[in-house]
This record gives C-alpha cells, structure tokens and sequence, in this order.
C-alpha cells in the first residue's frame, strides 16, 4: 500500500532556472530546406520563436505558482523488486456524496497537467460528478526515477491500484489516452476494483476466430469493405502510422539512452522531439507558445529528469504483461470515446474485445491529447457514460 501520503510542493532551485536560460542562450539551430513543407520535422522558425518565447517571456516561476495552486500530493510506494519510491498525483475530491473515485492516466509527451481543464468540468455541478486522481506516472513529472531494468506494465499497473487503495477508493473508474490506455486496460485485467475503464486511445485486434458469430462479422465487413468512413480513415492512419509515424516509436522503444541522452542534455531538443507530436498529433489545435514551453518545462524540470521518460517504451515491451492491443478486461464496463486527429483506431467490433464495451461516441473535431484539446467533450463523454440509468454508474452501487 502507498504510505507517507502528504501534501507536495514543487520548487525548481533557481540554479536549474538560471542553468536553462544558458543553454537557451548557447543554442545552435540548422538552417532550414527551401522548399520543406514540415515532412521533415518541426518548422526550424517556430523551434527558433519557441526558443526565444522560453528563453525571453516565458517564466517557469509564475508557472510553478499556478501549479502549486493545484491539489498536489506525494506518496511513498512500495513494488517488489524495487526501492520505494515517491509518486506525485492530484487529488480533487467532490463535495458529492455519490461521486465515481477516477484515475485519469497519461502519456508521452503529456503529464498530469493534462487533467487540468477538465478538473472543475468533472468535479462541481450536474447529476454526475468525479473524485478526481491524476498521478504523474513513475520517471515522470514530480514523481522519483526508478533506477531498476524490469519497471514493466505490471510495476505501473499495480503503482496506481494501490495509490488509489490508499486513498480510500477500493472500488473506482479510469480513463486513459496514450500509455495511459494501455495501462488502465491492463489494471482492468488485473484489478476487480476497477469497475469501468473510459479510453480516448482506443486499439484492439480483430475479432478471434473461437468467437464464431463476431469473427463470420468481422470477415463479412472486411472483405465486403463494409466500414464507417471513420474507421476505414482510422485503420487507414494505422497503416501510415507503421510506416511514416512511429520512428520515434521505434528509437525510444529500442534505445532509449541513446535519445535520452540528447533529451537530457539539449533543452532545444527536448522542444523540438516534443513540440513535433503535439502539433502532429492535435486537431489543428492554436498552441500558444506559452502552452508549449510549459509543457516542455514539465519534462525539464521533472524529478527524475527528461531521459527517464523514454524508458517506458523499452520497459513495457517485457516482462509478465506486455503493452498490447489485445489485453482484455474481462467483466469491466469499458467507454471508448473517438477523436477523428487521433494517431490511430481499429473499428468499433474489433474494439469490442476490449471488454464490455457500454459507452461509444464519435467526436467531429479532437486529436490525441483529448483532455486538453476538447475538455468539454471529454467531461462530457464521462458525464454521459456514468449517468444515472447506465450500467457503468450501476457498477458503482453499494
């Protein structure tokens, strides 16, 4: 069980400050290619606006004080095979007496700070409302670095069953986008506590064949070209992602030191390895310079530091549950909600293996980082899905 649960603070030592702002001032950037239209990469010119936004106008400062506005915690945890550690989380309990406890879960490169903007969406006002965890997951934000090879899907699953048991939530809901989805599908499996798991990253492999009527389905839609024109365009993005999107994918799941390295040590590299996905992977969404150099200064100023945010990739791939699209939570209600910008999605019967699947929903605009892109959409989706009435709000009764 977590112990030691106390209130947290974050206070970055004006040294780190100050460090920064003389990386920021030695930077060297490329030359741009007359005539790259972005299939390269980040546009070298906003890398180097972004640049000078950190180095002259943003101010980690005033940004670390809005952050400690927010219901920060720390706990201690222990998992077997390892040295406890501490995990930072927020926690925004409702007033409600019949509030649904749920874990909000993220990925790379998000933080806990996604959970932001849905915060006071989900916890105040309406018939259906949310005590509300977001953790920064082990080797990110304020939570330590775990210095010990084996750190797998297993280690991050169990870490936030009991953060949550801690609290007092012996029975309690999910929602997960990125490595969070695959996380929150796996402590389905695992954890009964886990009532109903929501996804906004929703992949699932094709319906088996043991599964005679749903698979005589599956190939009648596939052979006969039967799908939506948003899940042929999903499947279609799944395709191009294979082969055109997932280099970094690759780069951080096969040598993590290697880009940790460069991570660690070049803030303007940190930026532009982050600032590529978020334009990419968003609904054309306006980042403001300032979103982005806060969302970068959380990975600069992590705890546990930049690098260590990569070792997830290498890590989730071993060991006794692995990250996979076929991880099925048995008896749990699951919600799947569909942004058309998202990377990927597999059609909606094959998503169906997932688990028993009570909540879905198309969006017409929305990307990957779903929290903080379309907010309303999100608390809305979860607001509907636990609704009075729905078997997933009835999985919570006493």
């Amino acid at each position: 069980m977590a112990t030691n649960i106390t209130p947290y603070k974050i206070s970055i030592p004006r040294a780190d400050v100050e460090r920064l702002d003389r990386k920021l001032r030695d930077v060297r950037l490329a030359d741009e290619i007359d005539g790259c239209t972005g299939e390269r990469g980040p546009p070298i010119q906003d890398v180097r606006r972004l640049v000078g936004h950190w180095r002259e106008a943003f101010n980690w400062y005033d940004f670390e004080e809005r952050l400690n506005q927010l219901p920060n915690f720390e706990a201690t945890i222990s998992i077997d095979g390892f040295e406890a550690f501490q995990l930072h989380f927020l926690h925004q309990r409702s007033s409600s007496p019949d509030a649904i406890p749920l874990l909000f879960v993220h990925g790379w490169p998000g933080s806990f700070y996604e959970v932001t903007k849905i915060l006071p969406l989900l916890t105040n006002g309406g018939p259906t409302v949310f005590h509300i965890v977001a953790p920064s997951l082990p080797n990110f934000g304020y939570s330590s670095r775990i210095d010990k090879p084996g750190f797998g899907m297993k280690q991050y699953a169990q870490t936030l069953h009991e953060l949550m048991l801690s609290l007092g939530y012996e029975n309690y809901a999910t929602q997960g986008g990125d490595w969070g989805s695959s996380i929150t599908r796996l402590m389905g499996t695992l954890y009964p506590s886990v009532r109903a798991l929501h996804l906004n990253l929703v992949v699932a492999t094709p319906p088996p064949p043991n599964a005679p009527v749903t698979f005589v389905r599956f190939l009648a839609t596939h052979f006969l070209n039967l799908y939506t024109r948003s899940e042929a365009v999903g499947l279609q993005k799944a395709q191009s992602y294979q082969g055109d999107g997932n280099g970094y994918f690759e780069i951080q799941k096969q040598r993590p030191t290697t880009i940790g390295i460069a991570l660690e040590d070049s803030p303007v590299g940190l930026l532009s390895w982050m600032y590529d996905k978020l334009v990419a992977w968003t609904d054309e969404y306006p980042w403001t310079d300032d979103e982005v150099c806060e969302w970068v200064s959380l990975y600069w100023f992590s705890r546990a530091g930049p690098a260590a945010s990569v070792m997830i990739y290498h890590e989730a791939f071993k060991g006794e549950h692995v990250a996979s699209a076929s991880t099925f939570a048995p008896g749990t209600k699951v919600g799947l909600s569909y942004f058309p910008q998202e990377m990927f999605r597999t059609p909606n019967l094959w998503n169906k293996q997932i688990g028993e699947v009570v909540f879905e929903r198309e969006h017409e605009r929305g990307g990957h980082f779903a929290a903080w892109e379309q907010p309303e959409a999100l608390a809305g989706d979860l607001r509907d899905m636990f609704s009075k009435g729905r078997s997933a709000r009835a999985a919570f009764k006493k």
